[in-house]
This record gives structure tokens, C-alpha cells and sequence, in this order.
């Protein structure tokens, strides 16, 4: 019988998917997040996430490759559509046929998982030098937009770079948020957000940058087209030599206007699992 299965939309119900495939011997015609349900003939069933259900799937896959598990991980953070089609099926040849297919780029099975991780490497890489943060009050702020699901790879790094920092960034695509302070980092749903108006110093620091940004430019070698190749157009939303000039503008904000914390006790989502996707650590 043709079902379609149902999860919460994490890496670990993911992950649950693929155990309960294998627990009762069938093949989903769908693998889909409980927020894209959609009207359909076929029959639904919801997979309840399970931490050692998931463990056990993670554990078996990186056995038989730890390159599979990596692979599995971060298709699952890519912006693939219907990746967990995909993903399921890596996972069914990975178990029947062995990790030999791995080395061959070109593999039907492997190929569009290797390529959306690849697009997601390539964005992570580029989103290292293009974040923009912000200085409110005592906290880095910053914004990105995102195709991939790039918060948790971004994470070690810019937790590395600013230890001694307490500062968020926030992922306007998929409404999330990194957090960090005091050497604790959290990703977090956010579904609202805005960005607090600068004070009157971080607006110089931003029309310094801006400034800086114009005059080291050499007229006579303006290359619009090169410059698209190396920092594309779909990135200058969040970054800040690209802003109008309300953007440069000081505003005083309200007295009691909150300032982003880090939460505590907030599992980070799509955190790759230590010993199982059940370690959803904290830590950078």
C-alpha cells in the first residue's frame, strides 16, 4: 500500500522516516514536513521523532561510510526540493549496495545530493566574508537571506571568531536565529523579527564602512558583471555598502526596547549529532 509519511520537519524525524521504512517494510511514496501537507489519494501516517530510532539509522550509515553520514547531514540542510526523496533513496542504495558508489560523482543516486551539498559549501563559504553585523547596544547583530540552511555550519565559525562576543544573526529565509554569549551558542526558531535602528555611533562606524567601501573602488576599472561573479546581487539585501541611506540614519530606540539574548536550554536545530541526533549540544 502507497503511504506517505509525516514528520516534524528535523533532521532526527527525518531520520525516523527512514527507520520506520525499514520497521515496516515499505517504500514511502512521500517524505513530507508536517507544514507542507498537502491533499493527496494516497494514505498519510505520521513518524513520531525517536532519539535511538534516529541514532540507530545515523550509526548504520556512518558505519557503512563516514562520508555518508556527512553527505546525509548536510542534504538534509540543503534547499534541494523534495531532498528527502533523495536522501532516502542514497540511504536504500548506501544499505543494499555498499558504499562503493560514493566514489562515482556521476551515479544517478548520488549526483543531485552531491551537488545541492556542494551549492550549500559554496554558500556557507561565501556568507563567511559577506555577513554584516551590527553593534546594539553591547550585542553584534546581524541578517542573511540564505537558499541553504546555513546557520549550523556557520555557527563553529563565527562562534570562534567572536569567543569573547555576545552577538546573533538571524536567517530571514527559514526564520531562524543563531544565538551566542559566554561561550553558548543556540539556533532557535524566530518567526518575528526586525532589525533595531542604529544609535548614532554605529551609524558612523556603517557610513565609515560605506566610505571606505566607494573610495577604494577604481572608476576607470568598474566591472559590473565581475563584481555580480564574486559577491552576487542576491547577497547585497543584508550587507551594508549596499544600503539606502535611511540604513545610515541614527535613531534613538525606545528606552525599554529588548535586546536579543540567548536563550537557555534551546536545542540548537539541525545540530550534527556527536553520538546520535540525540546530542543536539550547545557548544560551538
Amino acid at each position: 500500500m502507497e503511504v506517505i509519511y509525516q514528520y516534524d520537519g528535523s533532521f532526527e524525524g527525518f531520520l525516523c522516516c527512514i527507520f520506520d521504512s525499514y520497521l515496516y517494510k515499505e517504500i514511502p511514496a512521500a517524505i513530507q514536513c508536517g507544514e507542507e501537507e498537502a491533499f493527496t489519494l494516497f494514505a498519510s501516517r505520521a513518524v513520531a521523532s525517536d532519539r535511538d530510532h534516529a541514532a540507530r539509522v545515523l550509526r548504520k550509515v556512518s558505519a557503512c561510510a563516514p562520508e555518508a553520514g556527512r553527505l546525509l547531514w548536510h542534504g538534509f540542510l540543503t534547499c534541494l526540493p523534495e531532498k528527502e526523496q533523495y536522501l532516502y533513496r542514497f540511504v536504500a542504495k548506501l544499505l543494499r549496495d555498499g558504499p562503493g558508489f560514493l566514489r562515482d560523482r556521476s551515479d544517478e543516486t548520488l549526483f543531485p545530493v552531491a551537488r545541492a551539498v556542494q551549492h550549500l559549501l559554496g554558500e556557507v563559504h561565501l556568507l563567511k566574508g559577506f555577513v554584516r553585523f551590527s553593534e546594539l547596544g553591547g550585542v553584534l547583530g546581524g541578517e542573511i537571506e540564505p537558499k541553504n540552511q546555513v546557520l549550523p555550519l556557520l555557527r563553529g565559525h563565527f562562534c570562534a571568531r567572536y569567543h569573547n562576543e555576545r552577538f546573533f544573526l538571524y536567517d530571514r529565509t527559514h526564520k531562524e536565529a543563531l544565538f551566542y554569549a559566554e561561550g553558548k551558542a543556540v539556533i532557535q526558531p524566530l518567526d518575528h523579527f526586525q532589525m533595531a535602528q542604529p544609535d548614532e555611533t554605529e551609524a558612523h562606524y556603517r557610513t565609515l564602512w560605506k566610505r571606505f567601501y566607494d573610495t577604494v573602488a577604481i572608476k576607470e576599472r568598474y566591472n559590473p558583471r565581475c563584481r555580480m561573479t564574486n559577491m552576487p546581487k542576491r547577497y547585497w539585501n543584508t550587507m551594508t555598502e549596499f544600503q539606502g541611506e535611511d540604513y545610515f540614519k541614527p535613531r534613538t530606540p525606545p528606552a525599554d526596547a529588548a535586546i536579543p539574548g540567548v536563550p537557555t536550554a534551546i536545542p540548537a536545530l539541525g545540530t550534527p549529532p556527536e553520538s546520535g541526533p540525540s546530542a543536539l549540544a550547545s557548544a560551538p
